[in-house]
């Protein structure tokens, strides 16, 4: 793969600016995405609608839009000189990215039960999405990211990467709460209790933000920012929607649960 890099950037500088602009184009998506989600919900889940393409069985939509995000910077690490992922901090990110990518695009969607076919243009969003990250974090922590050898250390470090372990451990365990509210062939909608969802309705939104907030302070760069940030716009909103769908649904839904934060908001 390095030929192929070699021909799309004449040098490593080249490269380092497009990745710092496809950061910030990232942040200016997010802005957008804000705006928008003030006026609608992301198509898919319960808020799918047709107006957004034709359905894409959920099962498929979800391992294929999010394999690029795992066979992206598996190939980046794998086939090119990636010359940073000698140094333990540089390897520890890594880790990190891809123990959250192995189980959502090679686990979860396989445990996925009944659930709402995709429309085709949020399955197609989320695919170029997915390539667009992978290759942004990926090509970064593997070839670019500087560290110095104490940053394993570091208070950002130690903080971030607790952060991101006690987020992914939330996510993964809400989403298993959410997959065992229906027995086999159910597909309606119940209201999850237990863990995390006790305290908020959008217990899976709040880990994953928890998560990638976590690996932006360990990672240290606009990278990483960045796509904490849009994983913030994007996920806040559907917990915010999430807890007014389920007063709006449900007459004993339990009214000291909040949306996203445990006694906050």
């Amino acid at each position: 793969m390095d030929s192929i890099m070699s021909k799309l950037f004449a040098s490593e500088t080249e490269e380092l600016y497009v990745l710092d602009c496809l950061a910030y184009f990232m942040i200016f998506m997010a802005a957008c995405t804000f705006i928008t989600l003030l006026f609608e919900n992301v198509p898919y889940g319960r808020y799918a609608t047709s107006r957004y393409g034709f359905p894409v069985n959920v099962k498929f939509a979800w391992f294929v839009q999010e394999l690029p995000a795992f066979l992206v910077p598996l190939c980046l690490v794998l086939w090119t000189s990636a010359a940073k992922t000698t140094h333990l901090p540089n390897q520890l990110l890594l880790v990190m990215y891809f123990c959250h990518y192995v189980q959502r695009s090679l686990i979860y969607p396989f445990l996925i039960r009944g659930g709402k076919s995709t429309p085709f243009a949020s399955f197609a969003l989320a695919f170029v999405f997915c390539i667009y990250n992978g290759y942004m974090q990926v090509r970064y922590l593997s070839h670019y990211a500087e560290y110095s050898a104490d940053w394993v250390t570091s208070p950002c470090f130690i903080t971030g990467s607790a952060l991101w372990l006690v987020g992914w451990l939330v996510n993964v365990h809400s989403d298993h709460i959410l997959r065992n509210l229906r027995k086999p062939g159910e597909i309606s909608y119940k209201i999850p209790t237990g863990g995390l969802f006790e305290y908020v309705s959008g217990a899976n939104f709040f880990g994953e933000i928890t998560e990638w907030a976590g690996f932006a302070l360990a990672a240290h760069s606009v990278h990483s920012a960045s796509f904490a940030i849009f994983t913030l716009i994007v996920l806040a909103s559907r917990a915010f929607a999430h807890h007014r769908w389920y007063l709006q649904k449900f007459e004993d839904y339990p009214k000291s649960r909040k949306a996203l934060i445990p006694f906050v908001l």
